[in-house]
Formats: structure tokens, sequence, C-alpha cells
């Protein structure tokens, strides 16, 4: 029995789900509410100590961060294969996966919580913000504390959206050579992306690679045109389905 704990609109959750249903597995959906903390709650915390989703069980087996579930879902049942059998083709997929992890997946956080997350915060002071949000948290403790009750700054806006042009840049340059990122084979490094640039596009940013980088927004057509996309984006999965949008920067109109 496969189980994901995630949520709806968590990108890293959208991830797991778009390669579960890319292999056609059976699993068990276990919705974490964020409003609710449950990500926080002991009980989800001794299963993932980090307080983040998603977490995959697998017969009893725990194995937490997205990237490292997608791999071992891959491994684990390979009927359908999502990683190159070449080395050479699998080392690039890895080094995509290592870039995505560490940069936009981390931008895309700074402008879809200026955007969407800050009146969760109206009304409390600093102390009460660190007791309360950033403070319990294993690994996002920083991260809270940069954005505040009132947000990231401006120049962390602008150097976000600066790692995302950066990756479509990249991202462009790769899908010269084929229709996915490593040319002919469909493998985890675009699905690992998808998200991000679903993401994006949800708030409102697809200029940045539209027009500016055609070989993307063609890339993504097709990500989205696949089934597996569209079970994985089912109503409710976009931020912008039922959250009221603010500009990525306080005080812009």
């Amino acid at each position: 029995m496969l189980a994901l704990y995630n949520n709806a609109y968590s990108t890293c959750s959208q991830k797991v789900r778009l390669c579960l249903h890319e292999k056609g597995l059976d699993w068990e959906d276990r919705q974490i509410n964020f409003r609710l903390e449950e990500h926080l709650a002991p009980d989800y915390l001794k299963i993932n100590p980090n307080g983040v989703v998603p977490t995959l069980v697998d017969d009893g087996d725990i194995i937490i961060d997205s990237s490292v579930i997608c791999e071992y879902l891959d491994e684990r049942y390979p009927e359908i294969r999502l990683t190159p059998d070449d080395l050479v083709q699998r080392a690039r997929m890895r080094a995509w996966m290592r870039f995505l992890e560490e940069v936009p997946t981390a931008a895309v956080r700074v402008p879809s919580f200026n955007m969407g997350f800050l009146p969760r915060f109206e009304g409390l002071d600093r102390k009460q913000f660190e007791a309360e949000q950033s403070d319990v948290r294993p690994i996002r403790k920083q991260f809270y504390r940069r954005m505040g009750t009132s947000g990231f700054k401006k120049e962390d806006v602008e150097a976000s959206f600066e790692q995302l042009g950066n990756t479509c840049r990249r991202m462009d340059a790769a899908l010269e050579s084929g229709p996915w990122l490593l040319g002919a084979q469909y493998s985890l490094a675009d699905i690992i992306v998808a998200p991000l640039i679903d993401r994006m596009a949800d708030l409102g940013f697809s200029e940045i690679w539209d027009p500016k980088y055609p070989r993307v927004a063609d890339w993504y057509a097709r990500m989205q045109a696949r089934p597996a996309f569209q079970q994985t984006f089912y109503p409710g999965a976009r931020m912008s389905e039922f959250l009221p949008l603010s500009p990525a920067i306080a005080g812009d109109a």
C-alpha cells in the first residue's frame, strides 16, 4: 500500500503526485491541511521531522523529500521508467534535479508567500510571529523570519525572479535538442520542474518565458496535455483558485 501525505497546492507535493500518476500507481491520498498546521503536529513530525510535505509511506517504509521520493518510486516500481538507462544521461538528469531543488524550488516560494499567504499573519507582532509561526518550523524558521509579517523585501522578490528567469533560459537551451529536458526522453527532470512553471503561470508571470523562451512555452503546453498532469492539477490545486492574490512586491499597484 502506497500512501502520500501531501497538500493540494504544494509544489513539492505536485511533483510526487505527477510521478505517481505517470507511473500509473495506486496510492492513498492523505491530505495535510496547512491552515490547521497538521504538518507541524506531533504525529506528523514523527514520520517527517522536517515538518513539510510530502511524505511517502510504502508498506510501512517512510520516504521523505520530494525529489528523493520520485527517484525511490522510479527504482521501486520500474515498469514505467522515468530515469535514463544511459549513465551519462542519468547524470545529466540528476544534475538538473540538483539545480531545480537548489534554485527555482526555493525561488518560487518568495512570490508565492508574498502574493497569497501574508493575510494569515495579520495582527501578529514580531514576538507573536516568531513564537507561533517561524520558530515552530524545523527547517523553515529562517525563511519565515526573513519574510516576517510584512513579506519579503523588493530585492528578495527581484532576486527570485532573476533565478526563475535563469532557470527558463537553461531550459530553453536544453530543449533545443528535443521535446524534453534530456532530449527525446521524458524524465524526472521534467516532472520536478513542471509544478514550478505552473505556479508562476498561476501567479500571472508567464512572461518570464513567453515569448522570450518559446521552447519553454511549447514544453509547458506538452506537459499540460499529459493525462498525468491533468490528474495532478485537479480543481483546488492552484493558489489562484482559492486565494485573493496580492502584488508580488508590497506597495505595487
